[in-house]
C-alpha cells in the first residue's frame, strides 16, 4: 500500500467506536456519527472549499469496496471533474434509461392509444390490439397469441430473431397476417425509436433487413378465393332469401343487391341514404381504398330499405341488431348456414365450400363479365382501386350514371322468375 494509504484494517474497523472521522488515506474516511453508525466519506477540495462525498455505509460497502469508490473519485478530480455532480449525472443517466426500458407491450398500448382516433374503423383497432397484445374484441385471449414471445421483453432488447420468431412460422400459411404483424411491430419500434427507447436499426424493417431473409411475399401469398355462388343461380337464391324474415335476411339482401362488402352493409346509416338521387354514400373512413364511395340505389335496393324503415327504432343504423348496434357479418353468414341445413345447395361448385356474403361481390363481376360491360365500370362499382398508376392518375370519373343503370340491370337479373341459362334477357343499351 502506498505510503499514506490504508491506514485502516477490517480489525481496526470492528474496534473503533469513537465519534468522528478515522482516516484510511488518500482523501478516505471512516465516520463515526453519534450512535455508533459507520459510514465512508470522500474529502476532496474543489475552487478552494472542502467537500466530503459519501460513499455508502459500512453496512453495505466494506473497507475494500470503498477504496475502490475513493479511487475513481480522485481520478474525477484529477480530470478537473466534481465527484458529486459526476454521481447525480450518473443516477439521472441510470433513471432515464429505467424509463426508457418499458415493454415492447407497454410501447405497443401507448402507440395504439395514440393513434386510434386516426384509423378508419374500430374493427382496424381491434386487430391491432389482438395481434400485439392477444386480446379479443371482448377483452378475453385471442385465439392465436403472435406476439406473447416478446410482450413482457424490453423494447430495446427486440432483436431480429425475435422477430422472426413470430413471423417466420406464418409467412407461408397466413402471408396477409404476418406482413401485417411485421408491419405493426416496426412502427411500434419506430415510435420508441424517436422517444429515444430503441436505439439502432429497426430489426422488423422489411427493405434492406427482413427481405434478405424471407421470401418476397409474391411468392409464397395463396390468393383465396372467397366461395361464391353461380351467378345463374342468383334468382333462384334471391327468391328463397326474400322468403326470409329479419334484419340479417334484410342486410344481406341489400348486399348483394349493391356489390358492397359485408362489411360496409351491415354498417350502413340511415343518414348515408340520400332519397332524392338514390344514392348511398359510403364514408372514406370505412372504405378499404380510403376513398369515399357513391352507389347507386336500385329500386330492389330502395324496397328494402323501405321495408327497414317501416320498422325503424331510434338507432342510426338501417340493419341494427336488438341493442340498436350494427349486424354483424356473421350474422349474413349464419342465414346461409340456415338456408344450407336442409339441403346443402348454396355452394361454390369449384371450392365445393358452402357460399359466404363476400362471394356475391364475385358473382356479380362475372355477371357483368358476361353481360357485357365494361371492366372500369364493374371494377368501379366493387370499389377497386385501379392498378395502373398512369390510369388511376387520370381517371376522375367513378362512372355513376352508368353504373345506376348496371344496378338497375343486376336487381332485374336476381328478380328473373328462372334461373335457366337458355332465357334471353332484354338489358338497356
Amino acid at each position: 500500500m502506498a505510503r499514506g494509504f490504508g491506514k485502516l484494517t477490517v480489525k481496526t474497523i470492528e474496534h473503533l467506536s469513537r465519534r468522528g472521522m478515522h482516516a484510511d488515506g488518500g482523501g478516505l474516511y471512516l465516520q463515526i456519527a453519534e450512535g455508533g453508525s459507520k459510514s465512508w466519506l470522500f474529502r476532496y477540495k474543489l475552487h478552494g472549499r472542502t467537500h466530503w462525498h459519501g460513499l455508502g455505509s459500512l453496512r453495505d460497502v466494506g473497507l475494500e469496496e470503498a477504496r475502490e469508490k475513493a479511487t475513481g473519485a480522485r481520478k474525477v478530480r484529477l480530470n478537473g471533474g466534481d465527484p458529486i455532480q459526476a454521481k447525480r449525472q450518473a443516477e439521472a443517466a441510470a433513471r432515464i434509461e429505467a424509463a426508457k426500458a418499458i415493454t415492447f407491450g407497454e410501447a405497443a398500448k401507448r402507440f395504439i392509444k395514440a393513434n386510434r382516433a386516426g384509423w378508419k374503423n374500430a374493427k382496424h383497432a381491434d386487430q391491432w390490439v389482438m395481434t400485439l397484445l392477444g386480446v379479443d374484441q371482448k377483452g378475453k385471449p385471442s385465439k392465436n397469441d403472435y406476439c406473447k414471445t416478446i410482450r413482457d421483453l424490453p423494447i430495446g432488447a427486440i432483436d431480429t430473431t425475435l422477430v422472426l420468431r413470430i413471423i417466420e412460422p406464418i409467412w407461408a400459411s397466413k402471408t396477409e397476417t404476418a406482413t401485417r404483424i411485421r408491419s405493426r411491430i416496426e412502427q411500434v419500434i419506430d415510435a420508441a425509436k424517436a422517444k429515444g427507447e430503441f436505439n439502432g436499426e429497426n430489426p422488423a424493417r422489411w427493405k434492406g433487413h427482413l427481405d434478405n431473409l424471407l421470401p418476397a411475399t409474391s411468392k409464397v401469398r395463396k390468393v383465396r378465393n372467397h366461395p361464391a355462388l353461380p351467378y345463374r343461380q342468383l334468382p333462384d337464391f334471391m327468391r328463397k332469401l326474400r322468403e326470409r324474415d329479419g334484419a340479417a335476411a334484410a342486410a344481406l339482401e341489400f348486399q348483394i343487391l349493391t356489390a358492397v362488402r359485408p362489411g360496409n352493409a351491415v354498417a350502413a346509416k340511415w343518414d348515408q341514404i340520400d332519397r332524392q338521387t338514390s344514392v348511398w354514400t359510403i364514408p372514406a373512413a370505412l372504405m378499404k381504398s380510403d376513398a369515399e364511395h357513391r352507389v347507386p340505389l336500385s329500386k330492389a335496393a330502395l324496397a328494402v330499405l323501405d321495408r327497414m324503415e317501416a320498422t325503424k327504432d331510434d338507432s342510426e343504423y338501417i340493419f341494427p341488431n336488438t341493442k340498436g348496434k350494427p349486424l354483424s357479418d356473421a350474422s349474413m353468414a349464419a342465414v346461409i348456414d340456415r338456408m344450407n341445413e336442409l339441403e346443402r345447395r348454396w355452394i361454390d361448385p369449384k371450392l365445393d365450400r358452402d357460399i359466404v356474403p363476400h362471394g356475391f361481390r364475385s358473382s356479380f363481376r362475372d355477371w357483368a363479365a358476361e353481360h357485357g360491360y365494361d371492366d372500369a365500370v364493374a371494377e368501379a362499382a366493387l370499389a377497386h382501386k385501379v392498378g395502373d398508376e398512369v390510369v388511376a392518375a387520370y381517371r376522375r370519373t367513378t362512372f355513376l350514371d352508368l353504373r345506376n343503370r348496371m344496378m338497375e340491370d343486376w336487381a332485374d337479373y336476381c328478380a328473373r322468375p328462372s334461373s335457366s341459362g337458355d332465357t334471353v334477357v332484354a338489358f338497356r343499351a
